[in-house]
């Protein structure tokens, strides 16, 4: 099988912790909790992209990522995500994920690939996360549920020098289908930052919830 993500696309993804590449467009759109979001307009869909910046005070960027890999753990914290499992088609393997969206709206899935990988630059520890939607995948769509077919994100991850994390997030995502404004701007000053706070709150609890296995 051929790589699913290219080398350059991980050196992108962990470059940002140093230099955020923030040039041609981007605008910081809010600060909250520590947490900074930056989007830009793109042309084509009339959506934005976005790139997060922040600090996870209370867990390593290892255990960040063990949780953020371990997708029958995310549907015990994350409300949001009603199924998420990974599956074989024909020989690929990909996660479907269906996410909650609030009444009257539809549901959205998605059918995405990703990768991980631990790397080691010049003696720091950096791990990184790819994933982006596969809608080649043979998977039939559901019945009142919208399919997202673009979709892209990627996660850097390395200690803050003490007992946490710093976090780059970049991700875009067209959930298709008529969404109002206010529900994406919530998406991205709330939500975001609320993942995150959720996230750490995982990393707390990730411990005992193995045990419990």
């Amino acid at each position: 099988m051929s790589l699913l993500f290219a080398d350059e696309e991980f050196q992108g993804a962990w470059r940002e912790l140093d230099e955020p590449q923030l040039d041609g467009g981007w605008e910081l759109f809010t600060e909250t909790m520590g947490v900074k979001i930056y989007r830009l307009y793109d042309q084509e869909t009339g959506l934005y992209e976005y790139k997060v910046f922040g600090v996870l005070d209370t867990c390593t960027p290892e255990l960040c990522a063990d949780v953020y890999m371990d997708l029958k753990y995310r549907k015990d914290w994350d409300k949001y995500a009603k199924e998420l499992y990974e599956k074989d088609y024909d020989g690929q393997t990909a996660i479907y994920w269906e996410v909650k969206y609030p009444f009257p709206m539809s549901n959205r899935d998605y059918v995405y690939v990703r990768e991980r990988r631990d790397l080691d630059v010049d003696g720091r520890k950096i791990w990184v996360i790819l994933a982006r939607s596969s809608p080649e995948m043979p998977c039939e769509e559901k019945s009142g549920v919208l399919r997202v077919k673009d979709y892209k994100q990627s996660v850097a991850l390395e200690s803050d020098g003490g007992c946490g994390t710093r976090v780059f997030l970049n991700y875009f995502d067209n959930p298709g289908g008529m969404i109002p404004t206010w529900l994406v701007n919530w998406a991205a000053k709330s939500g975001v930052p609320g993942f995150l706070t959720d996230m750490q709150k995982a990393c707390s609890n990730y411990r005992s919830y193995c045990q419990r296995k």
